[in-house]
């Protein structure tokens, strides 16, 4: 699974991590997050976010 950055503060979505501060399990893929899940650290969506290579 692949981790996501925020282009606006830098923070990595980890997808084996999950976010479990805002009820995101581990193993939980980017593509399956909520359409209103927002960046835990700057509140960016998840368009404010690329596929780190």
């Amino acid at each position: 699974m692949s981790k996501y950055v925020c282009e606006l503060c830098g923070y990595v979505y980890n997808p084996a991590e999950g976010d479990p501060d805002n009820d995101v399990d581990p193993g939980t893929k980017f593509e399956d997050l909520p359409d209103g899940w927002e960046c835990p650290v700057c509140g960016a969506g998840k368009s404010d976010f690329v596929k780190e290579d």
